[in-house]
């Protein structure tokens, strides 16, 4: 089963706009094509990660990540209250509430992620926008949400696994080790920058299938933020990531997320014959409690649907 494919070049026309909609209210999933992201930067962030992630461990725990700096390494990541078999690097903006720490031994690997960073962020800009018009409602009301906001870059490093969970697995394995657990994302949406295996997994009708990406194709997927928006017209969907015994993966996530000081709901243009299915949600708390689940068993881990009205 394949995910829908979404032409960036050609959003300003009406045809690919309600493409776009069909692919946020069936999918939440998407290839994205002809959006003129360099190859040359793609393969040169993930030849960076690849680097970093080969360092001894002493030399990336000179850059770890702490509940009181969010940027940074990290290997023990938890995704619903379970270990992932995965090595982080989180790097956000400049100037922000947190600061970034790039490893001093490999520079290189700062100016890509720089130059990666900065290409995601408008192809998210853009996205946005489209989705809302796709909605038909008006971004600029809720552009202010989004003028400092939280995004971040993730390099993610999954390693060979003696134990994997089979691909097949229910979604909570009875057995075996995941990359990354069952979620949703938690901002407006992600792009994904994939090195070509796989791994990679989305729930559909209770079956989990495999997005294996086009070389050149980026994928985005939405996040809790959209599906507020939209008053679950647009749907953040499940996914997750199967451990390997038989190859390495490296991917880069941009996630594309509010400002602290944003308070999103439902759009009033979607409440006008279906009352909110939420009520307002605070960014700042929202990505507080679900960061802290990621390092340690908080129990049942805060979800959208905590929101909820009803």
């Amino acid at each position: 089963m394949e995910i829908p494919t979404i032409d960036f070049s050609q959003l300003d026309h009406n045809h690919q706009l309600n493409e776009l909609a069909r692919a946020c209210s069936e999918w939440g999933f998407f290839h994205l094509k002809n959006h003129g992201m360099p190859r040359t930067l793609r393969a040169g962030l993930l030849r960076e990660a690849a680097a970093f992630f080969a360092r001894p461990s002493e030399s990336k725990h000179q850059v770890l990540r702490t509940r009181e700096n969010s940027w940074g390494f990290y290997d023990r990541e938890l995704t619903k209250n379970r270990r992932d078999w995965k090595e982080i690097f989180d790097v956000g903006r400049e100037g922000g509430s947190d600061t970034p720490q790039w490893p001093k031994q490999q520079p290189s690997l700062k100016s890509a992620g720089e130059a990666f960073f900065e290409s995601a962020e408008k192809i998210a800009w853009t996205l946005l926008r489209a989705i809302f018009r796709s909605l038909r409602a008006d971004f600029s009301a809720r552009r202010s949400d989004f003028l400092h906001h939280t995004s971040f870059l993730r390099l993610n490093f999954y390693p060979l696994c003696d134990d994997p969970a089979p691909a097949s697995s229910e979604t909570v394995p009875k057995s075996g080790r995941l990359g990354i657990g069952h979620h949703t994302d938690a901002g407006a949406l992600t792009i994904l920058l994939q090195d070509g295996n796989s791994g990679l997994q989305f729930l559909r009708d209770e079956v989990w299938y495999g997005i294996q990406g086009e070389p050149d194709d980026l994928i985005v997927n939405l996040g809790d933020v959209v599906q507020v928006y939209s008053n679950d017209r647009y749907r953040a969907p499940l996914h997750r990531v199967i451990a390997s015994r038989n190859q390495e993966r490296f991917s880069a996530p941009f996630f594309f997320n509010p400002a602290l000081s944003a308070r999103y709901e439902p759009l009033p243009e979607l409440c006008a014959d279906v009352p909110p299915h939420y009520r307002p949600i605070d960014w700042s708390e929202f990505r507080a409690l679900r960061s802290s689940g990621d390092y340690a068993n908080v129990g049942k881990e805060v979800q959208i649907n905590d929101y909820r009205i009803g």
